[in-house]
């Protein structure tokens, strides 16, 4: 969680405040730096623990899994009994590699033009503290809302979220929050508009197995377990090839519309003159929710019979779940998100999400949840060096929390909720 953004809200709290909030953060990041991932989690709950108690709101703490805690502040609405409004964020961040950053990645380093570098700043520490600042300004405006809102905050997105979001949803405490809707992260916009993002790819990550005959590197083996890899490969790539000029020759799909493959890791052979008797390729596909996914999984079996009868493949994660959220202005909750950007003059485009978040399970268990993080006029960063975001576009991102969150907690209780 990067103190740049106390840093650029400073101006918008009172000067204690700010100076407090500074420096416990400044401790915090100082501690980012060391090896520890269980103090680095357990600083992050702290924190955490401290803005609750500003706030006035409780806080529960469930350990998913061993040394993963989800924190949950709940802001009661005057009618609980109707479904709630989930804020999601997560408190981890991807690692750095400091030769490539202009400025020490734990730094927050301001420049001249108001960018704030530090790991985590679109990724999505600036939502985190957008959702507690929004909250801290509608409690000091004695605000009452009609549904409950709850600000969660998981462990373990950034590794594929076992451990955190995908766990936790099945977990009895995850059904007494009795969840209508919720909101998680999205990707910054380089244009005057703000994307949104209302369902996902889903993630297979998959290795083949291409056995072979061995045998000494001065021959010509046949059946080697490389002729039938360079097979696999062309045929994986050879779809790619196909997906990205679908992509490139068309103006109405974005990356999130089509199938991306990339070959990421291959493994075999102990020495230059042994034929190995076994050859492996992985590849990371993100399938949109428009393929059939038991059609496509038959292509890649035909792919590897094509190969060699003897060709395997086996999935190290393969999420089938293709629900979407409605963005149908018929629809309550998008009616109301949709309406109160439009009310602040808000530019939507909506988008499958490219890559994978906490949200795919979320809709998973029949959520209706929306990818979004306010953030414009900016470039796509998000695990990159030299991540930053500008203070003016963080500061923004408060006031449009400010708006949406009290419009969705007033949503009119459903028929079903009478």
């Amino acid at each position: 969680m990067p103190m740049f953004i106390l840093r650029c809200a400073s101006h918008e709290l009172g000067r204690d405040l700010a100076v407090d909030l500074w420096e416990h953060w400044r401790d915090y990041i100082s501690q980012l730096a060391c090896e520890n991932l269980q103090y680095l989690h357990d600083a992050a709950l702290r924190f955490l623990d401290r803005m609750a108690e500003e706030l006035g709101l409780p806080i529960k703490k469930i350990e998913v899994c061993p040394g993963r805690v989800v924190s949950i502040m709940t802001w009661e609405g005057t009618n609980p009994t109707l479904k709630s409004i989930l804020l999601n964020s997560h408190t981890d961040v991807v690692p750095v590699f400091q030769e490539h950053w202009k400025y020490d990645a734990f730094s927050a380093y301001k420049d001249a033009e108001g960018n704030i570098y530090a790991r985590g700043t679109q990724d999505m520490k600036c939502v985190t503290i957008q959702y507690i600042q929004a909250i801290r300004r509608l409690k000091a405006e004695g605000r009452k809302l009609l549904r409950t809102v709850h600000l969660m905050f998981v462990p373990d997105e950034e590794v594929g979220g076992h451990k955190g979001m995908e766990t936790f949803v099945t977990h009895p405490e995850f059904q007494k929050l009795n969840i209508g809707f919720a909101l998680d992260e999205g990707l910054a916009n380089p244009s005057e508009a703000f994307t949104v993002f209302y369902g996902e790819r889903n993630p297979w990550w998959i290795t083949v197995h291409c056995p072979g005959s061995p045998g000494h590197g001065s021959r010509f083996v046949e059946n080697t377990a490389a002729e039938k890899l360079r097979q696999v490969i062309n045929s994986f790539l050879g779809f790619r090839e196909k997906e990205k000029h679908r992509l490139n020759t068309s103006e109405c799909f974005t990356l999130g519309d089509v199938t991306t493959v990339n070959m990421t890791m291959v493994k075999g052979g102990v020495a230059y003159n042994v034929i190995p008797a076994e050859m492996d390729v992985s590849f990371d596909l993100r399938i949109p929710p428009t393929v059939n996914l038991q059609e496509f999984e038959r292509q890649i079996k035909q792919w590897c019979k094509e190969a060699g009868e003897d060709v395997t493949y086996e999935f190290a994660q393969k999420h089938m779940n293709q629900n979407v959220t409605s963005t149908e202005e018929s629809d309550p909750w998008w009616s109301a998100f949709s309406g109160a950007c439009k009310a602040m003059k808000m530019t939507l485009e909506k988008e499958i999400f490219p890559a994978a978040t906490d949200s795919r399970f979320i809709r998973a268990v029949g959520i209706p949840a929306i990818g979004f993080s306010p953030m414009n006029r900016t470039p796509i960063l998000l695990h990159d060096h030299n991540e930053y975001l500008n203070e003016h576009v963080f500061l923004k991102g408060i006031d449009v929390y400010e708006r949406l969150i009290p419009t969705l907690a007033s949503v009119p209780a459903f028929p079903d909720e009478a």
